[in-house]
């Protein structure tokens, strides 16, 4: 299995592809000096491997490495993410937490 992570700035979206195939999206929108991520979705034959794990992972550190935007977690699951891993907790804008 060959998994590839991709940002896709034009589409506002991160991506996970599995074998070429799309196997989950996290969706983001710009709002000035943060970053909300809106939406993560996982393809119903690759959901509870942890792909989306993986990928919210993916781009918290794209947007740790590439700005200085906070992350808003308007998706549960990024929410929920964050909960997991609160040494990353000083990425989230303090005005979403």
């Amino acid at each position: 299995m060959h998994t590839e992570l991709t940002h896709e700035p034009d589409a506002r979206r991160y991506v996970l592809r599995v074998d070429g195939d799309i196997a989950s999206v996290l969706d983001y929108r710009e709002l000035g000096d943060s970053v909300a991520f809106t939406r993560t979705f996982t393809n119903p034959p690759y959901r509870g491997s942890g792909l989306a794990g993986e990928l919210v992972e993916f781009a918290v550190d794209d947007v740790e490495a590439n700005s200085t935007r906070r992350i808003v977690p308007s998706c549960w699951y990024v929410g929920e993410w964050f909960d997991r891993h609160p040494d990353r907790a000083g990425l989230l804008d303090p005005r979403a937490v």
